[in-house]
């Protein structure tokens, strides 16, 4: 049975086989997409760690402890640490850029199209997923009560005194989240390349 394959459009292959005409994924395609998806996801994972881990402000703030008293001006510091649902955001971001490291090598490793270390692959891809959307939402709930404050539980808001602190958490979460959704697609695609293969 002989079968003749012409370049096709958006990285398919069009295979001539007894007549009929079927477009299979080009396999060359698919890891360089699956090789840049990959380098997206570590840089969209190391920058919120970085950006996070610098941020860092020092603000004066008045305390009134007697209202008959002139205020104190004393000085304030924000920094990720005192917060373990940033420490935990910071942790996530480190182990998901440690993972695509990782799976960069290992998608090199696996040119061969070895089933058993894709599959490996794409359940430790979902692992990520959920490990950064947990973190996500962990840093983002802390960040919505910075932003606005808490009149039941009397927390006022920070982000009026530490602003540049604030939109150094806003721009990490963004970019953990886009980081989120790189690996979600490495997971769909992977899934689809994967479920192409078998027979």
């Amino acid at each position: 049975m002989e079968s003749q394959y012409k370049a096709g459009m958006e990285g398919t292959e069009v295979s001539e086989s007894r007549g009929s005409d079927l477009k299979v994924a080009n396999p060359k395609t698919v890891r360089s997409s699956d090789f840049l998806l990959r380098l997206l996801a570590l840089a969209l994972t190391l920058a919120p760690a970085i950006v996070l881990g610098v941020a860092k402000e020092t603000e004066t703030v008045a305390i009134t402890l007697v209202p008959t008293l002139p205020p104190l001006n004393v000085p304030v510091t924000a920094k990720w640490q005192y917060m373990s649902a940033f420490v935990y955001f910071v942790v996530t971001n480190s182990i998901a850029c440690a993972y695509a490291t990782l799976s960069l090598v290992l998608s090199i490793a696996n040119r061969g199209g070895k089933s058993g270390l894709a599959l490996m692959l794409i359940i430790l891809d979902l692992v990520m997923v959920a490990l950064l959307f947990s973190g996500n939402g962990a840093a983002a709930a802390i960040g919505v009560v910075g932003y606005k404050g808490n009149s039941h539980a009397q927390w006022n808001k920070v982000c009026n005194v530490f602003g540049i602190y604030c939109r150094h958490i806003a721009a990490s979460i963004v970019l953990s989240l886009l980081g989120a959704l790189v690996f979600f697609l490495l997971v769909v695609l992977s899934a689809l390349s994967l479920h192409k293969k078998s027979p």
